[in-house]
């Protein structure tokens, strides 16, 4: 019992210690479900009708696309600006595609496989063209062709050829895929085209609106003739005016504006001097020594020497342009080049006449050693020059002998060539046609026989230094201290502001940076700059970033933050816009005024109106006004509702300046009216203002873009 009662005597304090360690439970739980979904919120690029879009998928998205545009472009690797181009262009198709299937679901409209293999049978979708499978003699997509690779594809049981062939097959996916896309998407817009009608009626006041031209007599009133400073405004008239356009401001997405100092370390006076000191020397090496490879490889040059000749197109543009000035065997520079930030020498080993295209063939003969290598050689060789058949001796060796051809292309951008190879070349550039040559190389001999030369160009052996003008360690460690003091020592927007051209240093302005941007004022390596954009506080300063190519220091001030929705008129920038507007509708008044009364050209010319003359004018494009420098679609209108010999009924206001006018002559374009071609064209017309209500619905789809902080 005493026991008992020892325990509820405890009971307030054991109560106590359950409730915490349930709280704690419940505590821990939350905090793991708050971390899963940050954890999840980590992993979204962006979100569209209110669907998350994971990073990864995406990223298999991106890599979807740059195979294609290698395969397309025949290249191995996209740099930077090209990587962010598909990034762009994928997340737009990404996006564009969702809305297109959202509306389309709710409409009912899909794309059959009847209808996507009619357009293959057709085969001259602008898409198709662009694929393997393109009969060379029509021109057209052949659809046959894609058929047999396919079924090439799922039999092929060769490893070596896999991978071509699934490169290939993912290309066509691809390319399906956004075939499908496409064509969705063409059908919603038909949908909305034809919701927009044309009519004869309609058709007939087109024609004449786009045939019927007038000349006229011009008097224009230019705004800029009324000084701004004369113009007073109220704030009641700068709240009405933007009232008036306050849907011009409302932004779908969070913008923020930025001002940065960003510095670009160059080399120092001492760097370029002892560049120079070094140019010296390669000059004088390169005069001196018969072989030049020693001289650009000790250089570490930008261009490799290969020791071969080579076309043009295989230097730098800068050197390619000087070679034809430069006597064989002598050295020209060193010479800066401001475009690629370089010095540059340049020694003209040779200069001939050759080949860009050769034909040949040969029997590669081996052996136990060299030397039974050079025996065989010898043999096969003898007996050829004695009249036996080439492809039957090749046959022998297992090999085809079969004609080929070598063009300067397919080595002349190589980094490197081995004594064998440059020997192989040589031989084949320099045999007469129809010259057999036995041609003894480090692991056996071939036997080459050109039969044929085509298209004889000028050919250049030429050894380059080219070297980038950096900056020497000491002299950015220089920068990059005194850059640091700056950040450290000015810590609020203000400071920055006041003491930036003090310490030498310009303050730059980013208006409206939003996350679609892939780097801050076009300089490459500035993500993590981008990021800390998105995530300060007004008037914060961030730490110092080396960014660029290794050569820049940057600090950003997040001056401003624009949410979401309708900019205020205390923003500067729309304020400005609209004081604009309220000036130009006042200088307009006055204008106005002062053309009341005026009843001909001579009259709006005493008034101080210049006055010029203007033809071609018609209803279907603006008039372009030399005295002002605008287009004045409001003028247009005018002149076509003003008959022959009339003079305005009253002053025109337009966007540079108010106007009156006397119509001289009206005259109708030697053009037959079609009523059927004329009605296609206006629906044609309508189909790209159906196109332009995707933007609506981008509005209303709610698109989060977060790429910044992954990519």
């Amino acid at each position: 019992m005493a026991a008992i009662g020892k325990i509820r005597s405890w009971g307030p304090v054991l109560v106590s210690v359950i409730a915490l360690a349930l709280f704690a439970f419940i505590a821990e739980e939350a905090f793991r479900s708050c971390e899963s979904t940050r954890n999840n919120q980590r992993q979204q690029v962006g979100e569209v009708l209110g669907e998350k879009i994971n990073v990864q998928d995406f990223q298999k998205l991106v890599d979807e696309y740059t195979e294609v545009i290698k395969m397309q472009q025949g290249t191995e690797q996209l740099n930077e600006d090209q990587m962010n181009q598909v990034k762009d262009m994928v997340w737009n198709s990404f996006i564009q595609s969702k809305i297109i299937e959202g509306e389309a679901k709710k409409l009912g409209l899909t794309v059959t496989d009847n209808e996507l293999q009619n357009i293959l049978k057709e085969g001259t979708n602008p898409m198709l063209l662009q694929t393997p499978f393109v009969n060379q003699q029509t021109g057209r997509f052949d659809v046959n062709a894609l058929q047999r690779f396919i079924a090439d594809y799922k039999k092929n049981t060769n490893p070596q050829a896999a991978k071509q062939y699934d490169a290939l097959y993912r290309y066509w996916t691809f390319i399906e895929k956004t075939l499908r896309q496409q064509l969705l998407s063409q059908k919603y817009q038909a949908l909305l085209g034809n919701c927009l009608l044309s009519n004869p009626v309609e058709a007939k006041l087109a024609f004449a609106g786009e045939n019927e031209e007038s000349q006229i007599q011009l008097a224009a009133f230019p705004y800029s003739s009324i000084e701004d400073g004369k113009i007073e405004v109220s704030e009641s008239e700068l709240k009405a005016k933007f009232d008036e356009m306050k849907a011009r401001f409302d932004q779908p997405v969070e913008s923020r504006d930025v001002k940065y100092v960003d510095i670009q370390v160059d080399a120092s006076p001492a760097d370029r001097a002892a560049l120079q000191k070094d140019f010296a020397d390669y000059s004088r090496m390169l005069a001196e020594e018969a072989d030049p490879s020693n001289v650009v490889r000790r250089a570490t040059s930008l261009v490799s020497y290969l020791g071969i000749p080579v076309l043009k197109d295989a230097f730098p543009r800068d050197i390619a342009n000087r070679l034809d000035s430069i006597s064989v065997g002598s050295v020209y520079g060193p010479v800066e080049n401001k475009s690629d930030n370089t010095l540059n020498l340049i020694k003209l080993v040779a200069k001939q006449q050759l080949p860009d295209s050769v034909q040949y063939r040969q029997i590669q003969v081996g052996g136990k050693d060299v030397a039974d290598a050079n025996k065989r050689a010898d043999s096969i060789f003898n007996a050829l020059k004695a009249g036996a058949d080439f492809e039957a001796l090749a046959k022998k060796y297992g090999q085809t002998g079969e004609k080929v051809w070598m063009h300067t292309s397919q080595y002349q951008n190589a980094p490197s060539l081995d004594a064998d190879t440059k020997g192989y070349i040589n031989s084949l550039n320099t045999m007469a046609v129809n010259e057999l040559k036995n041609i003894s190389l480090t692991q056996g001999n071939l036997i080459v026989q050109v039969l044929d030369k085509k298209n004889f160009v000028n050919k250049y052996t030429a050894a380059v230094v080219k070297k980038t003008i950096d900056f020497s360690k000491d002299t950015y460690s220089k920068a990059y201290n005194k850059f640091s003091s700056f950040v450290s020592a000015n810590r609020t927007l203000d400071d920055v502001v006041k003491n930036a051209q003090k310490n030498g240093y310009q303050v730059r302005d980013l208006k409206d940076v939003t996350t679609a941007q892939h780097n801050l004022a076009g300089i490459h390596g500035t993500r993590d700059a981008l990021k800390w954009v998105f995530e300060a506080e007004e008037n914060e300063i961030s730490p110092m970033y080396e960014c660029g190519e290794n050569n820049h220091l940057m600090v950003c001030a997040l001056e401003k933050i624009h949410p979401i929705g309708v900019r205020s008129l205390k923003d500067e920038q729309i304020n400005e816009i609209v004081k604009a507007e309220v000036i130009k509708d006042k200088k307009a008044e006055q204008l106005i005024a002062k053309a009341k009364g005026v009843n001909s050209i001579d009259a709006a010319k005493a008034k101080g109106a210049n006055v010029s003359e203007v033809n071609q004018v018609t209803f279907g494009a603006p008039v372009f006004v030399p005295a002002t420098g605008a287009s004045e679609p409001a003028l247009s209108g005018a002149v076509a509702a003003t008959d022959k010999g009339k003079f305005s009924a009253q002053p025109v206001k337009g966007n540079a300046g108010v106007y009156m006018f006397q119509v001289v002559e009206k005259t109708q374009r030697p053009n037959k009216f079609d009523a059927k071609a004329t009605e296609a064209r206006l629906r044609q017309k309508a189909m790209q203002y159906a196109s332009g209500f995707t933007n609506e619905l981008y509005m209303k789809a709610k698109v989060v873009d977060n790429r910044y902080l992954f990519f």
